[in-house]
């Protein structure tokens, strides 16, 4: 029996195809990738926002194989230095333990949670702590049996010895499609969405949401993805209030990725509502 995927990812394929790749979302994004002789990776992200300053982060990682340890450090532009330190199957098999840590030199402001994964054939289950803040559990849990999976989350302040939220979700994965329905906001929000990879070179996918507590109206986004050879794809969705988005994406030559998006209000063509991005990945 296969382990089911963990409660965030029950529609991880209709939500990947709607939201990744999509490249109007920021004026440009920029990636480099890098591995040193020692086994250390670099990732080194920069974002231009089409309104804001400029943002950008540099992540070193490193994995000691025979003991399970990985150790992560991010540093930002908005000087946060971050460390992970992660220790998978070592405690005991199928678990994996994370510390992280949050510094703000400027502010002096410390944060540090405790994150637990737990994977069994059939089950997924995590827990989050934060340590400083509460402190504050999150817990989820997910079942999977012959494609069929049944997830609860909720939240718990220690300090206030109260439930801070809680959801819920059905689903069903198979290879080639898949389908969830979430009710997440103290079951308030509710999802349906839908994912069917038509063949090698289409996908589709759509989600539906409604929040009880808001709008009356129901949400509703429809997404496509065609592969238009083996190095390069194209994206498209569209959404209920009118806005279509585009997106391009190919590998020019081996660690050079470009990806081109542009979002249009069909409802306002007339207007400077359109949104323009880029995105530039270097990898060696």
């Amino acid at each position: 029996m296969s382990i089911p995927p963990a409660f965030s990812d029950i529609a991880k394929p209709s939500n990947d195809l709607i939201n990744r790749d999509f490249y109007h979302t920021a004026a440009a994004n920029l990636e480099v990738k890098s591995k040193a002789p020692n086994g250390v990776n670099f990732n080194v992200k920069g974002k231009s926002a089409h309104e804001g300053s400029t943002s950008g982060s540099i992540e070193g990682k490193y994995v000691d194989i025979p003991s399970g340890l990985t150790l992560t450090q991010t540093w930002t532009t908005s000087n946060m230095l971050s460390s992970k330190f992660e220790l998978d199957n070592n405690i005991a098999k199928g678990l994996k333990a994370e510390v992280a840590t949050d510094f703000v030199p400027t502010s002096q402001k410390f944060g540090a949670k405790l994150n637990l994964y737990f994977k069994q054939p059939s089950f997924n289950a995590r827990a989050f702590f934060d340590v400083m803040k509460g402190p504050t559990a999150n817990i989820d849990a997910v079942l999977g049996r012959d494609g069929f999976l049944v997830g609860v989350e909720a939240g718990y302040d220690v300090q206030k010895a109260a439930v801070t939220k809680y959801s819920a979700a059905v689903g069903y994965s198979v290879p080639q499609y898949s389908a969830a329905i979430t009710a997440t906001s103290n079951l308030s929000v509710y999802s349906a969405s839908y994912y069917h990879k038509v063949n090698s070179e289409v996908e589709a996918g759509a989600k539906a949401t409604w929040d009880s507590k808001g709008s009356k109206n129901v949400g509703l986004e429809v997404a496509s993805k065609y592969r238009l050879d083996p190095t390069s794809f194209a994206k498209a969705k569209v959404n209920d209030r009118g806005i279509a988005s585009l997106a391009y994406n190919v590998l020019l030559r081996s660690g050079v990725t470009v990806g081109v998006g542009v979002s249009l209000d069909t409802q306002k063509l007339n207007e400077s509502a359109h949104k323009v991005g880029t995105h530039f990945e270097f990898s060696g």
